[in-house]
């Protein structure tokens, strides 16, 4: 029997999990902060992380409550239509529901009734995820330029992003959006133009409609 403790949990700027990024660093401008529990809650703990431009976050995919019936998911990288063994994937529907991302380390707070607290970006995990591990990224250990990543070998193309709607979000949260929206997050399986889609992010609720030449923002509103 293996247990496992929660050290932290990552606050990030995705309440919900659609829209959230495929892979970590897509959204450069994604943000997230690392609060430690109680009993991690010490400074010393992270003592000399602000040397590292990058950190691993292990975590877990805490919204995935199913059971996996099969070893076998279909990646969106592959249109939803093809098959793949659970383990040749990043899919969230595996045992465990173990993640790994990199994130950029963009300040230590050490001040405060929850110091410290890790500030980083380019997160692809919704809020509330649960951090069971956190290591530097070790540059020449960590990169491998001539590695091959199978069906998964290149980063998607981001599409244009055009804003039709009434009313903006503040110039920060449109980065994010815009970077989102940019990674089709929709079903790759789901081809109508005129069918619209839903999230929310950073604290406004984005709506939009997928079209051949990208995504149309139809609304954006602060939730309240």
């Amino acid at each position: 029997m293996i247990s496992l403790n929660v050290i932290a949990t990552l606050r990030t700027c995705y309440t919900d999990k659609f829209g959230v990024p495929r892979q970590s660093g897509l959204v450069p401008s994604a943000w997230g902060i690392i609060e430690f529990e109680p009993a991690y809650r010490r400074t010393e703990a992270v003592r000399g992380i602000e040397e590292f431009s990058h950190l691993w976050l292990i975590t877990r995919f805490h919204l995935v409550n199913e059971e996996p019936t099969a070893l076998t998911v279909r990646p969106p990288k592959l249109g939803g239509n093809e098959r793949r063994g659970v383990f040749a994937t990043r899919s969230p529907f595996r045992p465990n529901r173990l993640t790994l991302s990199v994130v950029k380390l963009d300040r230590v707070e050490l001040d405060g009734d929850l110091a410290p607290r890790l500030f980083v970006s380019g997160v692809d995990l919704v809020d509330g995820t649960p951090v069971l591990d956190i290591k530097p990224y070790v540059r020449y250990a960590d990169s491998i330029p001539e590695a091959h990543s199978g069906f998964a070998n290149e980063a998607p193309q981001p599409v244009p992003v055009r804003w039709d709607c009434p009313s903006l979000p503040p110039e920060e949260v449109r980065l994010i959006i815009d970077q989102s929206l940019a990674l089709n997050p929709q079903p790759a399986y789901h081809d109508d133009p005129s069918r619209e889609y839903a999230t929310e992010i950073a604290g406004w609720r984005v709506c939009w409609m997928a079209t051949e030449e990208g995504a149309v923002v139809k609304t954006c509103e602060r939730v309240m």
